[in-house]
């Protein structure tokens, strides 16, 4: 979100990457950077064992301020590609609650599409680690972030 602020803020940049022009925008870049050193010392402090824990608060804020960023830059589109984990996490929920209620009121049981909501316990039940869900969350993350950026100029 940094970077698409950043070229945003830019008249250069926003025309060569055919990006809307949001003059004033650069101020966001402080708040962007600022969110991601205050996930970077999460982070450092979150890693097995945890001592710290981030909870509905932090990431709800957090999910909250990525999307007024969006908006005011006008990249609302590209939020669903870089969050794609986030949304990956909240449609597993969605799906499984949902599914379990059909089933419940079809068949009379209620039946699971995974061994447990949201995603990452299901795959923690599946025999993976917590680290290699991580892990593997954070590899999907960067891949969708860099994918996002790139198809800045395909578009």
């Amino acid at each position: 979100m940094m970077v698409l602020t950043w070229i945003a803020a830019s008249q250069r940049a926003s025309y060569f990457l055919m990006v809307p022009y949001v003059p004033g925008s650069g101020e966001l870049m402080v708040i962007a950077g600022a969110m991601a050193g205050a996930c970077l010392g999460f982070l450092w402090f979150n890693v097995p064992p945890a001592q710290i824990f981030m909870g509905d608060t932090g990431s709800l804020a957090m999910g909250g301020l990525l999307a007024t960023i969006a908006v005011c830059v006008r990249q609302e589109v590209l939020l669903v590609l870089i969050g794609g984990v986030f949304y990956l996490e909240a449609l597993s929920v969605m799906l499984q609650v949902g599914w379990f209620k059909w089933t419940k009121r079809r068949y009379g049981e209620g039946r699971r599409i995974l061994l447990c909501a949201p995603a990452h316990h299901h795959f923690q039940h599946a025999g993976w680690k917590e680290t290699q869900v991580v892990g593997r969350f954070y590899l999907v993350a960067i891949t969708l972030a860099i994918v996002a950026l790139v198809s800045l100029k395909l578009r």
